[in-house]
């Protein structure tokens, strides 16, 4: 009788200790595979550098993505990815669980950002544009853009048409120098690709020459399927010797002198921009030339034709002589038919 009462007292509580473990187990799993809030956007959850795992879990708690820190903790522990939570912001959509969210921090599956930079951009408008994006750092502000060139390593250069027009990935924290640096080596790529394949003898020297040429074809063509066709015009012109009379290229010239207006006045302004008082090419891009605008100079549309005018709906009205021009001018620039 005392033999089978120990047993008794003994059983009963490894009995309750099983249970225990049991429903903690229980708990833990219902806890693991439980979807979380999800976080899909701004502000993003954080973590900050040298954050610990203890800091992490109330973080997540502080925001209402957990009721309490210890089963995280637990979990991490458990699945050896303690220490192992890398800093950065992670953004999650539904159905994320404990587990899969712990996966993401550990992984480093950071949040992406983008910033696009537009073909026909000047390079002060990137440089707004970078200036005005919290999530990069790095001032630019401050400096001028000699002192951008020589941080990217080319401080001879004139930076205008250099950086790559395209949509740029980045983590919250880079470097606005670093969205340059890698807008100026995809254009380096691009450039060289597209002079390896050019039509021949075009009175085009260098890469450089080439697009200083595509940034006028950017801004003039406001329909892509005119690109080749404005760009045969302005290689023709170069090859008579004939003034490119681009209007971009006086406005770029103007600087902050134009008002919205082109006006006669600006046309007869001698500064190296103006491409209807000097012949030949301008001294460096006028804009940010893209792709299609650089392939299209670089293999422009055969012809005659020698000029072209706006029509009023994006399109150009092309001429082979001035006395076609000048009565394109009159129906679509003066309104007389």
């Amino acid at each position: 009788m005392k033999r089978r009462s120990l047993m008794l007292w003994v059983a009963v509580p490894i009995l309750l200790v099983g249970v225990a473990i049991g429903l903690l187990s229980l708990d833990h799993r219902l806890f693991v595979n439980r979807p979380l809030p999800p976080n899909t956007s701004e502000p993003y959850f954080e973590i900050p550098r040298g954050a610990s795992l203890r800091q992490i879990a109330e973080q997540l708690v502080a925001e209402g993505y957990l009721t309490e820190p210890y089963r995280f903790l637990a979990l991490a522990h458990l699945s050896g990815h303690a220490g192992r939570l890398k800093a950065g912001e992670y953004a999650w959509g539904e159905g994320t669980t404990p587990r899969a969210l712990l996966e993401r921090l550990t992984t480093g599956r950071v949040v992406q950002h983008s910033i696009t930079l537009v073909e026909g951009w000047t390079f002060r408008r990137v440089r707004d544009a970078l200036a005005v994006d919290e999530r990069l750092t790095g001032e630019l502000a401050q400096l001028t853009d000699q002192q951008i060139m020589a941080r990217l390593g080319r401080p001879d250069q004139h930076p205008e048409g250099l950086f790559f027009p395209d949509t740029y990935l980045f983590t919250r924290g880079t470097p606005r120098i670093q969205i340059l640096q890698r807008s100026l080596e995809r254009m380096d790529q691009v450039l060289a690709e597209e002079w390896a394949r050019r039509t021949p003898d075009l009175p085009l020297a260098t890469p450089y020459e080439a697009l200083i040429l595509a940034s006028i074809v950017e801004r003039e063509a406001a329909l892509a399927s005119e690109r080749a066709e404005i760009a045969g015009v302005f290689v023709r012109r170069l090859r008579i010797g004939m003034r490119l009379q681009a209007d971009p290229t006086v406005v770029y010239g103007l600087g902050d002198e134009f008002e919205g207006r082109l006006r006669r006045v600006h046309l007869r302004d001698d500064n190296p921009y103006n491409t209807y008082v000097r012949a030949g090419l301008p001294p460096t891009p006028i804009a940010l030339p893209g792709r299609a605008a650089i392939a299209a100079t670089l293999d422009p549309a055969d012809g005659e034709t020698l000029y072209f005018v706006a029509r009023g709906d994006g399109s150009h009205h092309f001429s082979r002589t001035l006395s076609e021009h000048n009565q394109a001018v009159r129906r679509y620039i003066l309104g007389q038919e």
